[in-house]
């Protein structure tokens, strides 16, 4: 593997643990300008958003979980800007909801900054905890 992958890799690292602190203005710093992000299904946080829509649209998830959601990557491979991430998240919402999710996320880095992220995950488990239907 290159130094690029690895570099990559390290990136899918840093932003995950930034996921899992909450921390804003770490992932606002590791975004390029022109990110696109795009969640899987059709839950109020689906679809696509820039950068903007991406951050103020964190709290709206990550605030559902009062002692934090953790994520833990289980395996990565990289190839060129492309990173493919598996990884699982824990966390207890405010209403006392276990939520365990698995997911698959595709990361495409430029110069050290995320320029394209994919979410994909369980949408019915995310439906039933978190949205509450």
């Amino acid at each position: 593997m290159g130094a690029v992958e690895e570099q990559n890799k390290e990136l899918a690292r840093v932003f995950v643990d930034a996921l899992s602190r909450a921390d804003t203005a770490k992932v606002d710093e590791l975004y390029a300008e022109d990110v696109r992000l795009w969640v899987t299904g059709s839950l109020p946080f689906s679809g696509t958003k820039g950068k903007v829509q991406a951050l103020e649209g964190m709290p709206q998830v990550l605030d559902l979980f009062p002692d934090g959601l953790t994520f833990q990557i289980q395996a990565m491979t990289a190839e060129g800007e492309r990173v493919a991430i598996e990884a699982t998240s824990e966390g207890t919402t405010f209403r006392g909801d276990r939520y365990q999710q698995e997911y698959h996320f595709l990361l495409r880095a430029r110069d050290g900054k995320i320029i394209e992220w994919r979410e994909y995950m369980d949408t019915e488990h995310a439906r039933k905890v978190l949205v509450g239907e």
